[in-house]
């Protein structure tokens, strides 16, 4: 029997910290958006916003065509969680509760696909993509990123610790269909690793930078990431514009994990009271 005791001052002190050093970074961003660039070369630390942010916003739009590029994100980044979630989900639960040949062979291929280095992928895929006339647009983002190893992987591991086989087969003997045993059975066990696996979708594709350079257009489908790049290129780096792009980039992140972030709480827990 493992006694849990009440955890002591230095415990608290320590997660203290970590909180704060991850979000410091953070923190200084915004406060950097809210100062004019001259402030940067200050040599006191800036540690307190100023009364630049407004402007600074004003700026980004005028310099690039933000709201397009933080749609197109959106787009990208919404169908490729939603996809991965659901392919993923449904994946995972027939390689972990149902029975037909050459299963753990489809498995390993799927998980082995996970060590092939993407950069060995860009040129024949590339080629797909322009063969397809998808060169430029969205679904050259969206079309390669619908399903995922990492994602099949997790969610079968998430469906052979939370479903039991035996309801599997009960549902089975009588006469549910798959599909009906996945949604009925499956769905609710393993909605809280799935949340988790919505959040790292989504802040992948967000936070993609390389594949949307390589075939989207600039000027027509950008992506935030995409712009985040033209503000800081130039002769001048103007710090202040640029995080200020940075600050506006991350709040689809952080209102998703404010949405999210109970799910993500749970299935941490449930892990924990499991091991």
């Amino acid at each position: 029997m493992i006694r849990r005791g009440r955890a002591g001052g230095w415990v608290y002190a320590v997660l203290v910290g970590l909180v704060a050093s991850s979000l410091f970074p953070l923190y200084w961003s915004f406060a950097v958006s809210t100062r004019d660039n001259a402030a940067i070369g200050e040599t006191s630390p800036l540690l307190l916003p100023g009364g630049h942010l407004f402007d600074n916003i004003q700026r980004v739009f005028a310099t690039v065509d933000f709201w397009l590029a933080i749609g197109n994100s959106l787009i990208v980044a919404t169908t490729v969680m939603v996809s991965n979630v659901v392919l993923s989900s449904f994946a995972g639960f027939s390689f972990a509760r149902l029975r037909f040949r050459g299963r753990n062979t489809l498995f390993l291929l799927v998980v082995g696909s996970a060590m092939v280095p993407a950069q060995l992928g860009v040129v024949p895929l590339y080629l797909v993509v322009s063969d397809f006339g998808w060169y430029g647009r969205l679904e050259a983002v969206i079309v390669p990123a619908l399903v995922s190893a990492f994602g099949v992987f997790w969610m079968r591991q998430a469906c052979e610790g939370s479903i039991d086989q035996d309801l599997v087969d009960a549902a089975t003997v009588d006469g549910a269909s798959v599909l009906r045993t996945f949604w009925h059975v499956a769905v609710p066990a393993i909605r809280p690793q799935a949340t988790v696996l919505a959040m790292v979708t989504f802040l992948g594709a967000w936070n993609d930078y390389f594949w949307p350079l390589v075939v989207l257009d600039p000027a027509q489908t950008p992506t935030v990431q995409v712009v985040l790049s033209q503000l800081a290129s130039g002769y001048f780096t103007d710090y202040a514009l640029m995080l200020t792009g940075a600050t506006l980039g991350v709040l689809p992140v952080i209102i998703l994990f404010l949405l999210l972030g109970r799910n993500l709480v749970r299935s941490i827990s449930t892990g924990l009271t499991r091991a």
